[in-house]
C-alpha cells in the first residue's frame, strides 16, 4: 500500500517566506541533468539508533553497498539516480536566483541563519519526489518529517544548502545535499554545487561521479603528509576541540572554510582528511556513498557506521564525523582523536 504524504511544518511561521511553489513547479529547468544518470550509472524521534558495527579497517564502501544491493536492482537505482537529478536541478534554479542578491536572512531556533532560498529550494525537491516517488517519506533541513505514515523504507533526506552562511556571504562553496535511505542505510547521495555546476553523485556499489566522469579519492598513508580540512575551528568545544587539535597538529596542512565542498574534495583525491563536529544526519548522510563510492571511509569519531533511522518523531541530533580519502590515515585520524 503506498504512502500518502503531508506536509507538516517544524518551523515558525516566521520562517515560512512565501506559499508552496508546486503549482509551478514544471517552471524550473530539469533537462540539464536528465540523462545525467543514464551515463553515470548504467547497467521527532526522541533517540536515535546509531549502528556500532566497527568499519576502521574494512575495505571501503562495502558496508553499505552489501546490503543495499540485496534487496534493490540496478533498475530501482537508475530511477533513484534519475530523480536525484532532478531533485538537484530543481534545487539549482532556486539557489542561483538568489545568489549573490539581497535577501532577508532570519534566524531559526538553533540560531543558524536561513533564507528564502533554503525553503524555495526544498520546496522544489519536495515537489518532484511527491510527483515521481509518493509513497517514499521525506525529511528536510527546513521543514522536516513530510509522511502520513510513521515510518516508509524509503526516506529522502535533503539540505537544501548546505553552507547557508557560505552562500548569504557570496562565497560559491555551499551544496545541495541530496540522501535516499533504504530501511536506514542511505543507497544513493548528492553533493551538487549550483554555482560551479559541479555534481558528485554516490550509488551504493558503483563509483563516484562528477558530472558523469569517474572519481576516486587519492593515496595518502601518512598523517603527517595529510591535507585536512573542516568548515570552521570555531565550531569545535571542550573535549572535541582537544581531539581534532590533536589531529590538526600531526597532519601536513590544515584548511579551513568548505562546508559540504570540501568532501567533494575528498572524494576527486584533492583533500586527504575531513573532521567536523555536531553535524547533523541531513549534513551527513548523502556523504556517505559520495565518498566511499570514490574509495573513502566515512564514520563517526569511533570507527562506527554512521546510520540514522529517520521518522515522524526523529529529532537530528549531532554526529561527530571523520572522512578519509585512505583507510591508513582514516585510522591514524581514529587513534589521535582518541574518542571515548
Amino acid at each position: 500500500m503506498q504512502t500518502q504524504i503531508q506536509f507538516v511544518s517544524q518551523t515558525s511561521k516566521s520562517l515560512q517566506f512565501l506559499p508552496s511553489i508546486h503549482d509551478h513547479h514544471q517552471t524550473l529547468n530539469l533537462n540539464r541533468y536528465h540523462n545525467a544518470a543514464a551515463l553515470a550509472f548504467s547497467p521527532k524521534r526522541r533517540s536515535l539508533t546509531l549502528r556500532t558495527t566497527n568499519v576502521s579497517a574494512m575495505t571501503s564502501n562495502s558496508s553499505h553497498s552489501d546490503h543495499a544491493n540485496g534487496f534493490l536492482d540496478h533498475h530501482d537505482f537508475d530511477r533513484f539516480a534519475e530523480v536525484g537529478n532532478k531533485l538537484a536541478d530543481a534545487a539549482g534554479e532556486v539557489i542561483r536566483k538568489y545568489f549573490r542578491k539581497k535577501i532577508d536572512i532570519l534566524q531559526k531556533e538553533d540560531l543558524s541563519p536561513v533564507t528564502i532560498a533554503d525553503q524555495a529550494a526544498e520546496e522544489a525537491m519536495v515537489s518532484i519526489i511527491l510527483e515521481n516517488l509518493p509513497s517514499h517519506a521525506i525529511f528536510g533541513e527546513e521543514q522536516g518529517w513530510r509522511c502520513k505514515e510513521k515510518f516508509a523504507d524509503y526516506v529522502w533526506v535533503l539540505d537544501p544548502i548546505d553552507g547557508t552562511k557560505s552562500f548569504i556571504t557570496g562565497k560559491p562553496l555551499f551544496g545541495t545535499l541530496i540522501a535516499l535511505l533504504y530501511k536506514g542505510k542511505p543507497i544513493l547521495g548528492i553533493i551538487d554545487q549550483p554555482v560551479l555546476r559541479e555534481r558528485w553523485i554516490g550509488i551504493s556499489g558503483k563509483r563516484t561521479t562528477l558530472n558523469g566522469q569517474e572519481v576516486s579519492t587519492r593515496t595518502c598513508t601518512k598523517l603527517s603528509q595529510a591535507y585536512l580540512y573542516t568548515t570552521s575551528p570555531h565550531l569545535f568545544s571542550g573535549v572535541a576541540e582537544e581531539a581534532f587539535v590533536r589531529v590538526r597538529n600531526k597532519v601536513k596542512v590544515p584548511l579551513y572554510g568548505c562546508d559540504c565542498y570540501a568532501y567533494a574534495l575528498l572524494a576527486s583525491g584533492f583533500v586527504d582528511l575531513v573532521i567536523e563536529s555536531g553535524l547533523k544526519p541531513y549534513d551527513f548522510l548523502s556523504l556517505i556513498p559520495v565518498i566511499e563510492g570514490a574509495g573513502g571511509v566515512i564514520t563517526d569519531w569511533k570507527g562506527h557506521q554512521l546510520h540514522w533511522e529517520a521518522s515522524s518523531d526523529s529529532q537530528p541530533t549531532s554526529f561527530n564525523v571523520v572522512a578519509a580519502g585512505d583507510k591508513q590515515i582514516h585510522q591514524q585520524a581514529l587513534d589521535s582523536l582518541q574518542w571515548q
